[in-house]
Protein backbone atom coordinates (compact mmCIF):
# COMPACT_ATOMS: atom_id res chain seq x y z
CA UNK A 1 0.00 0.00 0.00
CA UNK A 2 1.31 3.39 -1.00
CA UNK A 3 1.28 6.57 1.60
CA UNK A 4 1.62 9.93 1.61
CA UNK A 5 2.39 10.11 5.38
CA UNK A 6 0.64 11.94 8.15
CA UNK A 7 0.69 11.33 11.99
CA UNK A 8 -1.19 8.46 12.33
CA UNK A 9 -5.08 8.96 14.00
CA UNK A 10 -5.19 7.22 17.30
CA UNK A 11 -8.29 5.68 18.96
CA UNK A 12 -8.64 5.09 22.73
CA UNK A 13 -11.99 3.20 23.54
CA UNK A 14 -10.62 -0.25 23.84
CA UNK A 15 -8.02 -1.61 26.83
CA UNK A 16 -5.06 -0.40 24.27
CA UNK A 17 -4.39 2.35 22.05
CA UNK A 18 -5.53 1.79 18.56
CA UNK A 19 -3.29 2.99 15.66
CA UNK A 20 -4.65 3.86 11.97
CA UNK A 21 -2.21 5.66 9.11
CA UNK A 22 -3.34 6.93 6.06
CA UNK A 23 -6.36 8.22 4.16
CA UNK A 24 -7.26 4.18 3.77
CA UNK A 25 -7.17 4.27 7.77
CA UNK A 26 -4.75 1.53 8.00
CA UNK A 27 -5.16 -0.27 11.25
CA UNK A 28 -1.64 -1.17 12.50
CA UNK A 29 -2.29 -2.89 15.68
CA UNK A 30 -3.49 -5.50 13.61
CA UNK A 31 0.41 -5.82 12.03
CA UNK A 32 1.54 -6.31 15.28
CA UNK A 33 3.64 -9.57 15.17
CA UNK A 34 4.34 -9.64 11.49
CA UNK A 35 6.92 -8.88 8.99
CA UNK A 36 6.61 -5.69 7.31
CA UNK A 37 8.02 -4.08 4.49
CA UNK A 38 9.31 -0.21 3.95
CA UNK A 39 9.85 1.18 0.79
CA UNK A 40 10.45 4.62 0.58
CA UNK A 41 10.13 6.36 -3.31
CA UNK A 42 12.12 9.55 -2.63
CA UNK A 43 9.66 11.76 -2.87
CA UNK A 44 8.23 14.08 -0.51
CA UNK A 45 5.20 16.37 -1.80
CA UNK A 46 4.31 19.60 0.93
CA UNK A 47 1.35 18.39 3.17
CA UNK A 48 -0.03 22.51 2.26
CA UNK A 49 0.24 22.41 -1.21
CA UNK A 50 1.15 19.04 -2.40
CA UNK A 51 4.70 20.48 -4.41
CA UNK A 52 7.42 17.89 -4.57
CA UNK A 53 9.96 19.16 -2.17
CA UNK A 54 13.68 18.03 -1.91
CA UNK A 55 13.97 19.00 1.69
CA UNK A 56 11.50 18.36 4.30
CA UNK A 57 10.87 21.79 6.81
CA UNK A 58 9.54 21.22 10.09
CA UNK A 59 7.56 17.70 9.79
CA UNK A 60 6.67 17.57 5.93
CA UNK A 61 6.49 21.52 4.74
CA UNK A 62 8.33 22.84 1.68
CA UNK A 63 10.21 25.90 2.21
CA UNK A 64 7.55 28.80 1.09
CA UNK A 65 5.07 27.23 3.32
CA UNK A 66 7.55 26.65 6.53
CA UNK A 67 8.30 30.55 6.44
CA UNK A 68 4.28 30.89 5.87
CA UNK A 69 1.98 28.53 6.34
CA UNK A 70 0.45 29.28 9.83
CA UNK A 71 0.64 25.51 10.81
CA UNK A 72 4.41 25.82 10.81
CA UNK A 73 4.49 29.40 12.79
CA UNK A 74 6.46 30.11 15.56
CA UNK A 75 3.77 29.92 18.26
CA UNK A 76 2.94 26.34 17.13
CA UNK A 77 6.47 25.29 19.29
CA UNK A 78 6.46 28.54 21.31
CA UNK A 79 2.73 28.99 22.33
CA UNK A 80 3.11 31.89 24.80
CA UNK A 81 4.32 33.84 21.39
CA UNK A 82 0.49 33.68 19.78
CA UNK A 83 -1.22 36.31 18.81
CA UNK A 84 -4.21 35.28 17.69
CA UNK A 85 -6.33 36.63 21.01
CA UNK A 86 -5.16 40.38 19.24
CA UNK A 87 -6.24 39.61 15.75
CA UNK A 88 -3.21 38.89 15.01
CA UNK A 89 -1.08 35.57 12.80
CA UNK A 90 -0.10 34.16 9.63
CA UNK A 91 -3.81 33.77 8.52
CA UNK A 92 -5.95 35.41 11.17
CA UNK A 93 -9.04 33.14 10.32
CA UNK A 94 -6.81 30.18 10.41
CA UNK A 95 -5.71 31.47 14.13
CA UNK A 96 -8.97 32.02 15.19
CA UNK A 97 -10.18 28.80 14.37
CA UNK A 98 -7.29 26.60 16.00
CA UNK A 99 -5.41 29.28 18.65
CA UNK A 100 -8.03 31.59 19.63
CA UNK A 101 -9.92 28.52 20.93
CA UNK A 102 -10.26 26.53 24.45
CA UNK A 103 -6.31 25.25 25.75
CA UNK A 104 -5.67 22.97 28.43
CA UNK A 105 -2.03 22.95 30.02
CA UNK A 106 -1.28 19.29 31.42
CA UNK A 107 0.83 17.33 33.13
CA UNK A 108 1.71 14.28 31.75
CA UNK A 109 4.11 10.93 32.78
CA UNK A 110 6.96 9.02 30.97
CA UNK A 111 10.70 9.37 31.55
CA UNK A 112 9.52 12.11 33.76
CA UNK A 113 6.29 14.36 34.56
CA UNK A 114 6.51 16.70 31.72
CA UNK A 115 4.59 19.98 31.07
CA UNK A 116 2.84 20.89 27.91
CA UNK A 117 -0.18 22.40 26.10
CA UNK A 118 -2.71 21.02 23.48
CA UNK A 119 -6.26 22.78 21.98
CA UNK A 120 -9.68 21.41 23.79
CA UNK A 121 -10.17 19.19 21.24
CA UNK A 122 -6.38 17.10 21.52
CA UNK A 123 -6.87 15.25 24.33
CA UNK A 124 -5.94 12.22 25.59
CA UNK A 125 -4.57 11.94 21.46
CA UNK A 126 -1.53 14.69 22.05
CA UNK A 127 -0.39 12.32 25.56
CA UNK A 128 -0.87 9.53 23.58
CA UNK A 129 1.56 11.07 20.43
CA UNK A 130 4.14 11.75 23.10
CA UNK A 131 3.78 8.32 24.05
CA UNK A 132 2.64 9.38 28.02
CA UNK A 133 1.67 6.55 30.21
CA UNK A 134 -0.54 8.84 32.26
CA UNK A 135 -1.80 12.28 32.18
CA UNK A 136 -3.73 15.32 34.17
CA UNK A 137 -5.61 18.87 32.68
CA UNK A 138 -3.61 21.01 34.95
CA UNK A 139 -5.31 24.57 33.73
CA UNK A 140 -8.46 25.27 31.03
CA UNK A 141 -7.89 28.43 29.77
CA UNK A 142 -9.58 30.41 26.77
CA UNK A 143 -6.71 31.24 24.22
CA UNK A 144 -3.60 29.43 23.40
CA UNK A 145 -1.45 32.68 24.85
CA UNK A 146 -2.55 32.12 27.97
CA UNK A 147 -1.46 28.31 28.03
CA UNK A 148 2.10 29.12 26.50
CA UNK A 149 2.52 31.61 29.71
CA UNK A 150 1.58 28.90 31.83
CA UNK A 151 3.89 26.61 30.65
CA UNK A 152 6.42 28.91 30.62
CA UNK A 153 5.79 29.15 34.68
CA UNK A 154 6.31 25.84 35.28
CA UNK A 155 9.41 24.78 33.19
CA UNK A 156 11.46 25.67 35.78
CA UNK A 157 9.49 22.84 37.78
CA UNK A 158 9.09 19.83 35.00
CA UNK A 159 10.28 19.43 31.45
CA UNK A 160 8.61 20.48 28.47
CA UNK A 161 10.40 17.69 26.23
CA UNK A 162 9.80 14.13 26.12
CA UNK A 163 13.15 11.63 26.60
CA UNK A 164 12.17 9.51 23.58
CA UNK A 165 14.84 7.05 24.39
CA UNK A 166 13.40 6.23 28.01
CA UNK A 167 9.67 6.66 26.39
CA UNK A 168 10.75 4.09 23.45
CA UNK A 169 12.30 1.29 26.29
CA UNK A 170 9.51 1.65 29.03
CA UNK A 171 11.26 3.19 31.38
CA UNK A 172 9.01 5.64 33.00
CA UNK A 173 8.40 7.02 36.14
CA UNK A 174 5.94 4.80 38.25
CA UNK A 175 4.27 5.95 41.77
CA UNK A 176 3.43 9.73 40.52
CA UNK A 177 0.20 11.07 42.12
CA UNK A 178 -0.17 13.66 39.42
CA UNK A 179 -3.08 15.07 41.02
CA UNK A 180 -1.40 15.78 44.41
CA UNK A 181 1.54 17.39 42.20
CA UNK A 182 -1.19 19.41 40.14
CA UNK A 183 -2.47 20.86 43.63
CA UNK A 184 0.75 21.45 44.97
CA UNK A 185 1.19 23.99 41.57
CA UNK A 186 -1.67 26.37 43.04
CA UNK A 187 1.11 27.71 45.43
CA UNK A 188 3.40 28.03 43.04
CA UNK A 189 1.70 30.31 40.25
CA UNK A 190 0.92 33.80 39.90
CA UNK A 191 -2.59 34.50 41.15
CA UNK A 192 -2.96 35.87 37.08
CA UNK A 193 -2.50 32.29 36.12
CA UNK A 194 -3.59 30.00 39.11
CA UNK A 195 -7.07 31.32 38.72
CA UNK A 196 -7.32 29.34 35.02
CA UNK A 197 -6.83 25.57 37.40
CA UNK A 198 -9.13 23.42 36.21
CA UNK A 199 -11.45 21.44 38.89
CA UNK A 200 -10.80 18.31 36.66
CA UNK A 201 -9.48 15.79 38.81
CA UNK A 202 -9.27 12.62 36.45
CA UNK A 203 -5.80 10.57 35.40
CA UNK A 204 -5.78 8.86 32.17
CA UNK A 205 -3.56 5.92 32.04
CA UNK A 206 -2.68 5.00 28.88
CA UNK A 207 -1.49 1.27 27.52
CA UNK A 208 -0.16 1.01 23.97
CA UNK A 209 -0.10 -2.03 21.40
CA UNK A 210 3.45 -3.48 22.20
CA UNK A 211 4.27 -7.17 22.13
CA UNK A 212 8.11 -6.27 23.34
CA UNK A 213 9.82 -3.00 23.94
CA UNK A 214 13.41 -2.55 22.60
CA UNK A 215 16.37 -3.18 25.07
CA UNK A 216 18.19 -0.55 23.53
CA UNK A 217 17.20 1.89 21.07
CA UNK A 218 18.54 2.06 17.33
CA UNK A 219 16.40 4.67 15.42
CA UNK A 220 15.86 4.32 11.39
CA UNK A 221 16.88 7.24 8.75
CA UNK A 222 14.93 6.29 5.57
CA UNK A 223 17.40 8.66 3.77
CA UNK A 224 20.01 6.07 4.62
CA UNK A 225 18.17 3.24 4.43
CA UNK A 226 15.11 3.52 2.14
CA UNK A 227 14.03 -0.12 1.77
CA UNK A 228 13.51 -2.19 5.10
CA UNK A 229 11.78 -5.43 6.29
CA UNK A 230 11.07 -6.21 9.86
CA UNK A 231 8.76 -7.68 12.08
CA UNK A 232 6.72 -4.84 14.22
CA UNK A 233 6.73 -5.52 17.40
CA UNK A 234 4.18 -2.38 18.81
CA UNK A 235 3.63 0.81 18.24
CA UNK A 236 4.04 3.65 20.72
CA UNK A 237 3.91 7.41 20.45
CA UNK A 238 4.42 8.34 16.45
CA UNK A 239 7.00 5.45 16.75
CA UNK A 240 7.18 1.27 15.41
CA UNK A 241 9.13 -0.55 17.17
CA UNK A 242 10.95 -3.43 15.78
CA UNK A 243 12.27 -7.15 16.87
CA UNK A 244 15.95 -5.99 16.24
CA UNK A 245 15.90 -3.28 18.88
CA UNK A 246 15.37 -0.42 15.94
CA UNK A 247 12.50 2.21 15.72
CA UNK A 248 10.85 4.95 12.96
CA UNK A 249 9.30 8.22 13.87
CA UNK A 250 6.20 7.89 11.56
CA UNK A 251 5.69 11.38 12.09
CA UNK A 252 9.25 12.87 11.50
CA UNK A 253 8.46 11.75 7.67
CA UNK A 254 5.07 13.48 7.05
CA UNK A 255 4.83 14.37 3.52
CA UNK A 256 7.27 11.42 2.79
CA UNK A 257 5.51 8.85 -0.16
CA UNK A 258 6.08 5.35 1.29
CA UNK A 259 5.21 1.62 -0.06
CA UNK A 260 4.59 -0.27 3.11
CA UNK A 261 3.57 -3.73 2.55
CA UNK A 262 2.84 -6.62 5.05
Amino acid sequence: MKFHIRKMNTNYDNEVVDYYLGEEQLHINKLIGNEVEFNYSGEINCIVCGKKTKTSFGQGFCYNHFMNAPQASPCIIRPELCEAHLGKGRDVEWEEKYHNVKHFVYLAVSSAVKVGITNGKNLPYRWIDQGASSGIILAEVPYRRLAGEIEVALKQQFTDKTNWRKMLTNDTLEGVDLEEIKWELEETLPSDLSQYLSEEDEVTEINYPVLQYPTKVNSINLEKIPNFRKKLMGVKGQYFLFDDNTVINIRKYTGYNLEINF
